[in-house]
């Protein structure tokens, strides 16, 4: 398990990002800062438990500015008044589906997320919306396949 998260991280916040951190999080500053540069991913590492998050800069597609404007607040915990943007589940499931791709593929564990997401979601999804999208990202036969397989 890891966590996954779109933050839109600008060169000169990088060295301030990784000063804020705990210490209990290893983070490389030059391996941030060529993600910005690619428009890639780089990760944190939690040292004691080796638990991962990912971080995912943005590309500067219609997609993504789409992601950012269709993001939902949700509660941190039923005790808690404080929120944090969550990407809708359709655009959690393209933007997997991209990562797959780019990816080589071979990734299970993008591929069991992102058939977690379909099946959990399932009956709330906006199922034109992920067609129209995934056409437009080049993982249209990537979209069917994993709907075909949540008929199985």
């Amino acid at each position: 398990m890891d966590v996954d998260i779109v933050a839109d991280i600008q060169p000169e916040q990088v060295s301030s990002f990784v000063s804020g951190l705990p210490d209990a999080f290893y983070a490389d500053e030059q391996m941030i800062e060529q993600a910005i540069q690619r428009q890639s991913s780089f990760n944190l590492i939690h040292l004691s438990t080796m638990f991962k998050v990912d971080i995912f800069i943005p590309k500067r597609r219609p997609f993504d500015q789409q992601q950012f404007g269709r993001r939902v607040a949700e509660q941190i915990g039923p005790d808690s008044d404080e929120q944090i943007w969550v990407l809708s589940a359709e655009d959690t499931v393209l933007a997997k589906l991209d990562w797959f791709r780019l990816g080589g593929e071979v990734s299970e564990r993008q591929w069991r997320d992102i058939l977690g997401v379909l099946k959990t979601q399932q009956e709330a999804l906006d199922i034109d919306y992920l067609k129209q999208w995934a056409q437009s990202l080049g993982v249209a036969d990537l979209m069917e396949r994993a709907l075909e397989e949540l008929k199985e």
